[in-house]
């Protein structure tokens, strides 16, 4: 039986402050994601993701638009965090990613928002693109954990994580939302800028459920915890869908939640692109829908839907 989230069960051990220590200890040559950019941050430098000692938070509120299991009724406790570690080429939240809109927050601060959410019943605490400052996540979650915050943490990320982080977040994530954007590296090189994206994605997913499993619901059909992986169905099978469903299903749990994605749309760089610069047809969101399937996976997301071509 799953009782209250993880990182309460770390700070009643006084074991929390001690990730805050080791996650901020990256930062002083940052290794904090697979960039490896080596800078150091606790001085207020700043390497790839354009983000120093203090995190930036662009937006945060109860949010509807998310999966069920994370919204349930009254909606999911989001956190936008300002820039990235990828910076995809069609980013549809350009402005919070590449325009890095927002403004920084030290670590009460952050806690503040965790607690507000809270206080207003949502289900979760959705941390949206968290990768780069995890460091800063921590040093909020242990204040906010001081004061009382007890629901699930849900680490809503891109896929691209260094195995070092993550394993300091053993223990104090809930729920792990991952992205697992491309198979084929070429087409993450040409989209991301990154030439290892399959490699990092696919020991992130193994390390994550090794941490938390598979997905595990309350009786009312919110998240405790578990691993939930969203999959974004890109024109042309950019994405590698067959790939990366038969990749989930043989190497982590044919139980695993999946979200076959089906909204991709040309933003920021990928207007004008020779592939990515138009929307998927319903026979492509058809065929990943049915590659999903045929892999074994047995848990979809229920609001999949076809486009009409």
């Amino acid at each position: 039986m799953i009782r209250g989230p993880s990182y309460r069960a770390l700070h009643r051990a006084n074991k929390l402050a001690e990730r805050v220590a080791e996650a901020v200890d990256l930062l002083t040559s940052c290794t904090v994601c697979p960039r490896m950019c080596s800078v150091n941050r606790r001085a207020g430098e700043q390497g790839f993701c354009r983000t120093g000692r203090r995190a930036s938070v662009a937006s945060r509120g109860a949010h509807f638009g998310e999966e069920s299991p994370l919204v349930g009724r009254l909606g999911s406790g989001t956190i936008f965090f300002s820039s990235c570690n990828l910076l995809c080429s069609f980013c549809q939240n350009d402005d919070i990613s590449h325009g890095g809109a927002g403004g920084e927050v030290g670590p009460e601060t952050l806690a503040d928002m965790m607690l507000s959410l809270a206080g207003q019943g949502c289900h979760n605490i959705n941390l949206v693109t968290p990768t780069h400052v995890v460091p800063q996540i921590l040093e909020g979650l242990l204040l906010a954990a001081s004061r009382g915050l007890e629901i699930p943490l849900v680490y809503n990320c891109g896929g691209y994580e260094s195995l070092e982080t993550l394993k300091i977040l053993d223990g104090v994530v809930d729920v792990y939302m991952p992205d697992f954007k491309f198979w084929d590296n070429d087409w993450a090189r040409y989209a991301c800028g990154v030439s290892d994206y399959r490699e990092h994605a696919c020991r992130a997913l193994k390390e994550m459920h090794r941490q938390v499993g598979d997905l595990v619901l309350a009786e009312d059909g919110t998240a405790l915890r578990g691993l939930l992986v969203r999959h974004l169905v890109m024109p042309g099978d950019v994405a590698g869908t067959e790939k990366v469903m038969e990749f989930i299903a043989r190497e982590i749990s044919r139980e695993t939640y999946v979200n076959i994605m089906d909204q991709y749309r040309p933003c920021h760089d990928a207007l004008g692109d020779p592939v990515l610069g138009r929307r998927i047809t319903g026979a492509e969101y058809a065929r990943a829908s049915a590659a999903a399937e045929a892999a074994g996976l047995r848990r979809l997301d229920g609001r999949r839907r076809l486009r009409p071509v």
